[in-house]
């Protein structure tokens, strides 16, 4: 009987997801951006060291920390003037340097992009789109950002730092879910369910429960997320390109020395999460969250295999996720309800929080709790 149950929980999977009904709206199928960042032919062929570079697609962080310790700031700022976009993207390379690459990575691509809008020889939807580019990328070199991760292939991935990284004692990462993107990252409707209004909030509530407390919290758009609820969104071949991606990531912070982050997984960055957790130590990860989650591909918190704490968040009534059947059946599916008693996360509150995008919103007890969470605070938990 049970299994019986299952099926027809598959089923209407099945049917809502190519159907388009129940609450699923219709999705674009995505290519997945995966690999080393785009410049790294040229970084292999560089020999002005006259001993190979790290290899950026095999090199562990731990290897790359270890090159760049070894190297003079003088050479460090030659390799960066040179390799930008590998620079900015390398993980395990020091944090400051990735952020001066980074602003030189997004400064050539503005101009790129200025350059095409003025090109009388472009169709003007083109010259339109280019346009609308290099304003994005001049915003993202507003004074004061800290561009941890830049890769523009794509529809743009994206890291950004909210805080002193270096001094913080406590440290956050969040993992957003399906529609975000470098436009969409710190958009402002919707402010609580993009990466970049979800960092700050975070951010700013550690610093009202713990004021003495050196924090920093990243919001991580590194990996090419479902566009609407279709068929992406419903399977995990996306979570299965991004997971390595958020696994190295991590590892890059640790290799740097960081505090080991709480990571924040909403949506289906819960099922990129999961999927990356059998990877993750204590060193690369104090805490693993999931709210708004659709499953993790794992049938309990031991299923994932992590040195992590694993903790779910209680969904409000209103989050649409709570209609989607916690099933896998045929590649769809993303597995067993991680607030459940049976799958043993530590389950919190999410009291004040609104839909699927308000779990991160100012004076809920889901933020409170993410706050007390990141900073260590387990027994003020609720």
């Amino acid at each position: 009987m049970r299994r019986f149950k299952r099926t027809l929980a598959a089923v209407a999977l099945i049917t809502t997801v190519v159907a388009g009904t129940a609450g699923w709206a219709t999705g674009s199928e995505q290519t997945a951006v995966t690999g080393p960042p785009a410049g790294t032919a040229a970084w292999r062929a560089d020999d002005s060291l006259h001993r190979p570079l790290p290899d950026p697609a095999t090199a562990a962080p731990a290897e790359v920390a270890r090159f760049f310790a070894s190297l003079t700031e003088a050479r460090r700022a030659e390799l960066t003037a040179r390799h930008p976009l590998v620079v900015g993207n390398l993980d395990g390379a020091p944090v400051a340097l990735r952020y001066t690459a980074n602003a030189r990575a997004i400064a050539a691509e503005r101009a790129n992009e200025r350059a095409r809008a003025a090109d009388p020889g472009l169709p003007d939807y083109e010259r339109l789109r280019a346009g609308e580019l290099a304003d994005r990328y001049a915003r993202l070199l507003a004074p004061g950002r800290q561009i941890l991760a830049f890769d523009p292939r794509g529809r743009g991935q994206l890291a950004e730092v909210y805080g002193d990284w270096a001094a913080a004692k406590r440290t956050a990462v969040v993992v957003p879910g399906s529609d975000i993107d470098l436009a969409s990252f710190d958009r402002t409707h919707d402010r609580y369910g993009a990466p970049a209004g979800m960092a700050a909030s975070l951010r700013a509530e550690m610093a009202r429960q713990a004021p003495g407390t050196p924090t920093a919290v990243i919001a991580w758009a590194g990996y090419t997320t479902p566009v609407g609820v279709g068929l992406d969104a419903a399977t995990g071949r996306l979570a299965k390109a991004g997971a390595p991606r958020l696994d190295r990531f991590l590892g890059g912070l640790a290799a740097v020395g960081s505090a080991a982050p709480a990571v924040f997984c909403h949506s289906y960055g819960s099922v990129v999460c999961g999927l990356a957790a059998p990877g993750l130590d204590r060193a690369d990860a104090a805490d693993l969250v999931v709210l708004g989650s659709p499953g993790v591909r794992a049938d309990s918190a031991a299923d994932l295999r992590t040195g992590a704490r694993v903790w779910a968040v209680r969904r409000d009534s209103g989050d649409w996720i709570g209609n989607v059947p916690n099933v896998r059946l045929l590649g769809l599916g993303h597995g067993a309800d991680p607030t459940s008693a049976e799958f043993g996360a530590r389950v919190v509150s999410s009291a004040g929080a609104h839909g699927h995008s308000g779990y991160f919103a100012p004076g809920t007890q889901s933020l409170r709790n993410f706050a007390r969470i990141a900073l260590g605070a387990y027994a003020a938990v609720r």
